[in-house]
């Protein structure tokens, strides 16, 4: 039997080609509403716990200017800068997308894999003061983007106890506080402060050029100072009732109760000391000390505070752009206001009110006999175990020389 050719009525044809064309239309502004759903961000922020109010409102900040290009969650977690890399090495992979360090630490972390080259490099050289720049980079590679240049230490002292001249010498300072049944601190128990007296005296310490090991000759026989020479003034300190070896919160606490009048820290106690000791509050370079019958300039690490963004982040671009911002003019100029740390941004450091802050000034005095802090890991342990037997009058029964020849070996060894 012939079949017939099958004719449409022209409604019907009309309404298929009515609903194929809805169908087309259908598709394709569903497809534009999902390219309209901004991708989800998930970061994670390491900073030091006293910045945890700052960088919230530098990220919520990031947030509203990135407004509607991402869908973002952005979650800080407070880490200590100084122990950065040991927290971040546990597990790499998965560690903070954005974190901030001590310079320091850089050599590790590239060394690890956990940093690589700036892409901006240039912009950022330009932005930035050279020193900063320098410490934020390895071989001329910038590697991390610089955020303070002001982490470095200087003298705390209260003006209603110290004249500018009192201020010049350790051992006056020391003889007013024990007056004054008050005392004046440094922390002993950080090789970073430890170096402070030994950076003057001609014995040496510093990186070799494996970039892992170290040289120091803090146990030198030989010289106008002998590090014998060093240990000896250190125990006349130990042992004066005007002094006191505490740590950071020790310190602030001391400044706060009334207990400590002086003291070596940084500008990241400037506002909470100046809140404590009011038109008291005064900050110098730091003094000299009598060591081998004369007077020794104190020295100090200088440093800086970068900002890293991690190699295996799965969120590069954006941890990036996250980077960028927390370092921004704008940004740096906020952490001086809100936390009194000093730019490494031209232009922020260049203000009139940064250029007003005692802290600052104080640190600008002592850049003088500072130098940038680069040391391997093997350093601070065995400095922590030496200035503790002379703190407990050497339980040990060692003599100075014998305890200095093992400090020195394992700050040495491989």
């Amino acid at each position: 039997m012939k079949r017939e050719k099958m004719l449409w009525p022209p409604a019907l044809f009309l309404l298929v080609a009515s609903l194929s064309g809805c169908q087309g239309s259908v598709s394709d502004l569903s497809q534009e509403a999902q390219e309209s759903v901004p991708d989800q961000v998930k970061l994670t922020v390491w900073g030091a716990e006293e910045d945890e109010e700052l960088l919230g409102r530098i990220i919520d900040g990031f947030e509203a200017y990135y407004e509607g290009e991402a869908d973002f969650q952005i979650t800080f977690q407070p880490q200590s800068e100084s122990h950065c890399t040991d927290a971040l090495m546990e597990d790499l992979e998965n560690g903070a997308d954005v974190f901030a360090f001590a310079d320091d630490q850089l050599n590790t972390l590239v060394a690890a894999g956990a940093l690589e080259p700036v892409e901006n490099a240039d912009v950022l050289r330009e932005e930035n003061l050279s020193e900063a720049v320098d410490a934020a980079s390895v071989k001329d590679t910038l590697y991390a983007y610089p955020l303070t240049a002001d982490n470095g230490y200087f003298l705390y002292y209260n003006k209603k106890y110290f004249s500018e001249e009192d201020i010049l010498s350790w051992d006056r300072m020391l003889d007013i506080a024990e007056a004054q049944e008050k005392k004046v601190s440094m922390d002993w128990s950080s090789g970073w402060y430890v170096y402070t007296l030994f950076g003057n005296t001609g014995l040496t310490l510093g990186l070799n050029d494996d970039g892992i090991t170290n040289y120091c000759t803090w146990n030198d026989t030989e010289g106008d100072i002998r590090g014998t020479d060093v240990a000896r003034a250190m125990e006349a300190m130990a042992k004066n009732p005007g002094f006191l070896s505490t740590d950071d919160a020790g310190f602030l606490e001391g400044v706060q109760n009334g207990t400590i009048i002086a003291g070596i820290s940084g500008v990241w106690n400037a506002v909470a000391v100046e809140e404590a000791w009011g038109s008291g509050y005064g900050a110098s370079r730091l003094p000299s000390y009598t060591c081998a019958g004369q007077q020794v300039q104190m020295a100090s690490f200088s440093g800086y505070k970068l900002i890293g963004v991690n190699a295996y982040s799965r969120e590069r671009v954006w941890s990036a752009r996250l980077a960028e911002w927390i370092t921004n003019e704008e940004n740096q100029a906020l952490r001086f206001r809100l936390r009194g740390q000093g730019p490494s941004n031209r232009n922020a450091a260049a203000s009139q009110e940064v250029q007003d802050s005692p802290a600052i000034a104080a640190l600008l005095e002592q850049s003088e006999y500072s130098c940038l802090q680069r040391i391997g890991g093997n350093f601070w342990d065995p400095v922590s175990s030496f200035t503790a037997e002379l703190l407990a009058g050497r339980p040990s029964g060692k003599n100075l020389q014998e305890l200095l020849d093992n400090m020195v070996t394992d700050i040495t060894a491989p």
